[in-house]
């Protein structure tokens, strides 16, 4: 039994990673600052799942506050999915988004030099590949624009990580995530948002013409994916992203026959900051981590929309900026 600590426990994919390494027999310390960059109700809701666990210890701790991380103990290995997430809030305040990203990154670095924690793995985000990737897209296409402060704070830890795997011999992975999806979602994100107003009969608001196209992953493909990044790799970056990528108008099609009922559209401008598509090459992943999606697009929609519809008496009120 291993002893892992995972930051952002009350994340989205941090909760159900939690989840899996527990169940998998080991031990998990979560941290987690619970901030409000989306509605707290959802990261209250999976961390009371998470102090029902036996093995799951909790801190509330900010990765960006220096001292508080260097009081934390050794672990086998660091798993940092604490993060500023969302491309357009990372326009309005860069400074947080680069104070937890990327001085938290740090910290947590310095944790594990300090300690001699071998193993540190890093989420990062498709965003780093910017606006016009080739599809799929593979970890050695261009990555040094990226669109928004959001992808480049990610981008700065990736490089910072590499720093620290050459100067002190820790062994990094990094996981570049392709847009994921699932129960107890972010409320940010494109799919519970759609879910919520489709289901409460809101407006749908579509930015763009709809015809960008995500490669959507789902929540226990990429948690399965972070944990087989466990074993020891040197310095490696993989991607791990959905296999049947589709355009925002075909899954709001979807949703419509999943929830039963008709969008009703509101149209905006497009959002400069906004990719056009994204679609990852996973044949690296395969072949060093034996990893690849098994979760069915249709299948894991119907259980997110089931999810909502179990947990909407609460979930309705969700905030959905």
């Amino acid at each position: 039994m291993a002893n892992y600590l995972v930051t952002g426990a009350a994340g989205f994919i941090g909760s159900r990673l939690t989840e899996m390494l527990i169940e998998q027999g080991h031990a998990v310390t979560g941290v987690d600052n619970l901030n409000d960059s989306y509605d707290v109700r959802m990261k209250e809701y999976r961390l009371r799942k998470l102090q029902a666990l036996s093995g799951f210890t909790f801190q509330k701790l900010d990765i960006s506050d220096r001292g508080s991380v260097e009081k934390l103990p050794a672990f086998e290995a660091v798993i940092n999915l604490a993060a500023r997430a969302g491309v357009r809030d990372s326009i309005q305040d860069p400074w947080t988004f680069m104070e937890t990203n990327l001085t938290g990154t740090l910290n947590l670095l310095e944790l594990a030099r300090r300690r001699g924690i071998k193993k540190f793995i890093q989420a990062s985000t498709a965003g780093i590949y910017g606006t016009n990737p080739p599809l799929p897209t593979p970890e050695t296409a261009e990555s040094d624009h990226p669109l928004q402060p959001y992808a480049a704070s990610k981008k700065s830890a990736e490089v910072l990580c590499h720093s620290y795997h050459f100067m002190h011999d820790l062994d990094v992975t990094i996981l570049r995530y392709f847009t994921v999806y699932g129960p107890a979602g972010r409320p940010d994100m494109v799919m519970f948002r759609f879910t919520k107003w489709i289901t409460e009969g809101q407006p749908v608001h579509l930015y763009g013409t709809g015809d960008q196209s995500r490669g959507f992953t789902y929540l226990d493909d990429i948690v399965r994916g972070t944990i087989l990044g466990l074993k020891p790799l040197g310095y490696e970056i993989f991607n791990l992203g959905g296999h049947e990528p589709i355009t925002i108008n075909q899954m709001i099609v979807m949703l419509e026959e999943l929830t039963g009922k008709k969008a009703q559209l509101q149209n905006h401008p497009a959002h400069r900051a906004d990719i056009l598509a994204n679609w990852a090459d996973i044949s690296k992943a395969k072949r060093l981590l034996g990893w690849e999606p098994q979760m069915d697009l249709v299948e894991g929609m119907k259980h997110l929309v089931e999810w909502y519809r179990d947990e909407r008496e609460w979930a309705k009120e969700v905030a959905t900026p």
